[in-house]
């Protein structure tokens, strides 16, 4: 079948969250569908549990699918045709019925440092307050500053930012896309390299969800594939996966693709005791295609497993 021909719904409607920063990529991914594929798009903005629940850490009230459940019932009920991720968003297992059919080119994927006094997190005095509520970024923060006091931050990210500019925190950690994305860029005092604090899977990427019947649909999003950003993220995915990633595990695993090798460095962390030393694995291997991409994140969860991470997910799973 020539998918190709296949008539795109007009609208074609994309589900949101309301945030500023997913309106940018939404707003974005419409940009593209209008330009380069001559489509009529509509936004239907949402409010997800993730958003509405900010009084508890994401682990404890179910973990990031609570950011996707309800832009997923929009597309299943046929009030959207498309919903736009952070990639790190999205849980490792999507629901029958749903594909994950292209992933855009990404950007900065590293974390950054935002304080309005410190230019830099070593410049942070001692016992010094930083705000985050992943606790990927505890266990790293951890690592490097073990005197650090680490306070949860919830909100999106204009929340975050003004929290921190109330005065309480002394620095907060973010993902530095999302500051990029929104001009923002300036805010950051400093980033995080990825060998001292490894990025979310996925982060700083975007995921296109539809329902798995789009067939034309599935076609054209499919033209938006950054062929690097997909092999990386599904590695870093497939680590998540083998380790039954949630919010309520440490977990860190960020790829890059030079020439046909794809380098992975994942990282698992103590829950219960931050303070333990992180696990660590970085594997190399030439792929080709998005199933050598899945095998090496899994080889490297064997790896971490190998190194002791049972005990540690048993930590996680105690929360």
């Amino acid at each position: 079948m020539n998918h190709a021909a296949l008539p795109l719904p007009s609208p074609v409607v994309i589900a949101t969250r309301e945030s500023r920063l997913a309106l940018w990529q939404a707003e974005h991914v419409r940009e593209r569908l209008r330009t380069e594929a001559g489509a009529h798009v509509e936004l239907l903005g949402m409010t997800t549990k993730g958003d509405q629940i900010l009084d508890r850490a994401l682990s404890k009230v179910g973990g990031k699918g609570l950011f996707v459940k309800e832009l997923e019932v929009a597309l299943e009920h046929g009030a959207a045709h498309l919903a736009v991720h952070s990639l790190k968003d999205v849980p490792m297992e999507l629901p029958a019925g749903f594909a994950l059919v292209a992933v855009l080119e990404r950007e900065d994927p590293r974390d950054a440092f935002v304080s309005p006094r410190y230019a830099h997190w070593t410049e942070l005095p001692q016992g010094a307050c930083v705000g985050t509520s992943s606790l990927r970024r505890v266990v790293q923060l951890k690592a490097l500053r073990p005197d650090l006091r680490i306070e949860p931050l919830r909100g999106n990210l204009d929340t975050r930012l003004k929290k921190l500019d109330d005065g309480g925190y002394d620095a907060i950690v973010l993902a530095a896309a999302g500051l990029k994305r929104l001009g923002l860029g300036e805010r950051i005092r400093a980033v995080f390299g990825p060998d001292e604090m490894i990025p979310a899977a996925g982060q700083g990427a975007l995921g296109l969800e539809i329902r798995s019947e789009q067939a034309a649909l599935a076609e054209v999003l499919g033209r938006f594939t950054h062929r690097a950003t997909w092999l990386a993220t599904h590695a870093e995915r497939a680590v998540s996966r083998a380790l039954g990633g949630s919010c309520s595990v440490p977990l860190a695993a960020h790829a890059t693709l030079d020439g046909d090798v794809l380098n992975l460095h994942a990282a698992l962390g103590n829950a219960q005791d931050p303070t333990q030393p992180l696990l660590q694995a970085r594997l190399s291997a030439p792929v080709r295609d998005t199933a050598d991409a899945e095998r090496l994140g899994t080889e490297a969860a064997a790896q971490l497993r190998t190194l002791g991470g049972e005990g540690y997910l048993a930590c996680s799973a105690a929360l």
